[in-house]
């Protein structure tokens, strides 16, 4: 090869300006695959991907993290926001830098969303060896940390001479675009490899257009899903998160709109109908509707689309109870088409939507299955006007009254971020979804910790648009750190901080299955040893404006309808903080959800809650 086809690059300098390279294309719109690269520096990436960075700031940005779980977090969000088209890269030094990506990976990897980790990695030279951080394997002298995200990578290579990053690079962009395939991709680079030089060619840093596929259905799938809609009595869809990611709204609705299937959505699809579309029935399962819940009970077919069927959508394989009830599945990965012995149409969302609404032209659900669901459905809208409802300004606020205040101040294009807690269950069953991205719930994982970087990662996607964390007390407290990166970075996100004095959610778990809610509240320990003691003197909004947001304290609903609509309209990074009513005015669970209990046990709510455990189990049921 001649000289003026090479350029002499380190291995990092090389990586980034690839990256710089890479764009994705669907329906004609091209976007850039890598738009920028988290980084927390230390030893094994500030000499080799940190010098890169600086060399190539024009054509790559960096984005400085503090944490580096939260920086996946925040490239997970941004990726989401974009469907998957765009992602980001993370890059960390050896040791706990390395390690703390773990979670942040198995997060994109469960959720099927994209992002690249670089971690550095020992000397692949082992000139220098033991490293500070590195662990020393007895047996196996080619284990590193980096080798605990094989499991949550959907891609893993260790790159130990420069030429290698040729073909590892290529996979790794392939499987970061691949629909069906995509999740967290790891490079691990050793620091040596990092720095060292080599001829490159040419051809590596030529632009590179990666096609997001739209594959259609099989034919023959397609005429067996089509003849199973016409002789279903009684169709329901489970609308998931591959609705959005294909956005196949407008697909969905159209088919809708012709046939008068309803639709219920689980916590990743919420939004693919607006909640006030006559066949949209909220979410299903443990933390769905009423009539949702009702007619997947009732259901003899039910149509999944871009769902993977967690427990809490199955309600643990208790829900879908109709005698003769199957499964059709549209999805682009034929491991969750297959899922519940399903018939299959493994395809695109769009594609397979739009095929089956040209394929059932004609067809339509009987009118008095249409009216018993739209029954229902005004019904359910009276308990979330219930629930959302507030008779006096001047009263201490519950926590489904704070997202009926946050519902009437926001706008159609607000984005509402949440992952763990009692507030996913009360969103799910409650919150009033108006477009296809309002509603950015991560349940795959459901991570503490994720609200606030990810609304980082949104809020770069999507400029200008008012980006909205809500935080509990407990989820706060697991990774608030970001909150210096987006005063930072002037991305002026809102973060709604709910202080209810502990984990509300495992608190009610935890006394429903006998474990009489310990160690599930934030309070002083009491003579006797238990936590029944004053709250903890802990002020997180004093914590939160010591990071630099402007905090806005709302004592009462009046206070917290001012304290959102002024957070709304401001450019900087501001947090509402509000002390709740912890009186519950959520509607209880639809649905059981399957957490063995104690099978023996001389406490006396422990063997109650067997027992009922014991009832609810035996309606379980395998779907073959």
């Amino acid at each position: 090869m001649s000289a003026a086809a090479t350029r002499r690059l380190t291995t990092a300098q090389a990586l980034v300006r690839f990256l710089a390279a890479q764009y994705t294309e669907r329906d004609g719109v091209r976007r850039r695959l890598i738009s920028g690269t988290w980084g927390v520096f230390g030893h094994g990436n500030v000499a080799g991907i940190g010098q890169a960075l600086v060399e190539y700031a024009d054509v790559m940005p960096y984005h400085q993290g503090r944490n580096e779980q939260a920086m996946v977090h925040a490239a997970v969000g941004h990726a989401r926001h974009l469907n998957r088209l765009s992602a980001q890269a993370v890059t960390t030094s050896i040791g706990p830098g390395a390690t703390n990506l773990v979670t942040g990976a198995a997060l994109a990897t469960i959720n099927r969303l994209p992002v690249l980790l670089l971690p550095g990695d020992y000397f692949a030279s082992h000139a220098a060896d033991p490293l500070l951080q590195q662990l020393e394997h007895p047996i196996e002298a080619d284990v590193s940390v980096n080798d605990t995200l094989r499991p949550v990578s959907r891609y893993f290579d260790r790159v130990t001479r420069p030429e290698a990053l040729v073909a590892s690079a290529l996979q790794a962009m392939r499987v970061l675009t691949d629909p069906a395939e995509t999740g967290a991709v790891t490079l691990a680079l050793p620091q040596d490899v990092q720095a060292e030089a080599y001829d490159w060619p040419e051809e590596f840093f030529a632009e590179r257009v990666w096609r997001v596929r739209r594959p259609a259905p099989d034919p023959v799938e397609l005429t067996e899903a089509a003849s199973a809609i016409r002789a279903a009595e009684r169709p329901l869809i489970v609308a998931g998160g591959g609705v959005h990611h294909s956005e196949a709204e407008e697909a969905l609705r159209a088919l809708v709109d012709a046939t008068g299937i309803p639709v219920a959505s689980t916590q990743a699809g919420k939004g693919a109908l607006r909640h006030d579309h006559p066949a949209d029935l909220g979410g299903i399962g443990h933390t769905g509707t009423t009539v949702a819940d009702d007619l997947a009970r009732t259901a003899d077919l039910v149509i999944g689309v871009g769902t993977r069927y967690s427990d809490f959508t199955t309600a643990s394989g208790t829900l879908f109870r109709h005698p003769g009830v199957r499964f059709l599945n549209l999805n682009i990965t034929a491991f969750d088409a297959h899922k519940l012995a399903a018939r299959t149409l493994v395809c695109d969302a769009r594609a397979g939507l739009t095929a089956l609404a040209e394929s059932l032209s004609g067809h339509r659900v009987d009118a008095a299955y249409e009216s018993e669901y739209r029954t229902g459905k005004s019904r359910w809208e009276e308990v979330v006007r219930t629930a959302y409802r507030a008779e006096d300004d001047s009263a201490v606020p519950t926590q489904t009254q704070v997202l009926g205040v946050l519902d009437a101040v926001v706008g159609d294009e607000d984005v509402v971020i949440n992952a763990a807690g009692s507030l996913p269950g009360d969103l799910h069953k409650l919150w009033r979804t108006r477009s296809p991205r309002q509603y950015h719930l991560e349940y795959g994982y459901s991570c503490m910790g994720y609200e606030i970087p990810a609304a980082l990662g949104v809020q770069q996607a999507t400029p200008g648009t008012p980006v909205w964390a809500l935080v509990g007390d407990g989820t706060y407290l697991m990774n608030p750190t970001e909150i210096v990166t987006a005063v930072q970075e002037r991305l002026p996100v809102k973060m709604v901080l709910v202080q209810n004095h502990g984990y509300a959610s495992i608190g009610g778990l935890s006394e429903s299955v006998g474990a009489e809610r310990f160690g599930t509240a934030y309070r002083h320990r009491a003579a006797d040893g238990s936590f029944t003691g004053a709250p903890l003197p802990v002020d997180l909004a004093a914590n939160a404006a010591s990071l630099g947001m402007e905090v806005l304290r709302a004592k009462t609903v009046g206070e917290l309808r001012e304290a959102l609509r002024t957070a709304r309209a401001s450019d900087r990074p501001t947090c509402v903080y509000v002390e709740t009513d912890p009186t519950p005015t959520a509607p209880p669970a639809e649905a059981w959800w399957d957490v063995p209990v104690a099978e023996v046990s001389a406490r006396e709510a422990a063997a109650d809650a067997r027992a009922q455990y014991e009832r609810a189990v035996a309606d379980r049921r395998r779907h073959l």
